[in-house]
């Protein structure tokens, strides 16, 4: 991990590209009910904010720990959303 501002990015291109994809799927199918989708994009911003803040925490003891946690959580969250999106279907 190189810093945090390139933590930064990574949670918000990865969370971002998350809400994009189900747009998409919201596109291609209007006849469906969005109820679901509009779910994954509530939980989609939920985890933004709450991994944001843990990258802002001041009161770290292990930052290099501190901020692998929280890649792997990142990793874990997103995988968890993007089988979310491909069950919509």
């Amino acid at each position: 991990m190189a810093n945090v501002r390139n933590l930064k990015k990574d949670i918000n291109y990865v969370l971002g590209d998350i809400i994009e994809a189900v747009y998409v799927w919201e596109y291609e199918n209007t006849d469906k009910d969005t109820k679901k989708s509009e779910a994954i994009i509530d939980e989609a911003i939920e985890t933004f904010d709450t991994l944001i803040a843990k990258v802002n925490a001041k009161d770290v003891q292990n930052p290099k720990a501190h901020f692998k946690a929280i890649n792997t959580e990142l990793e874990e969250k997103g995988r968890a959303l993007i089988e979310k999106i491909n069950k919509l279907g």
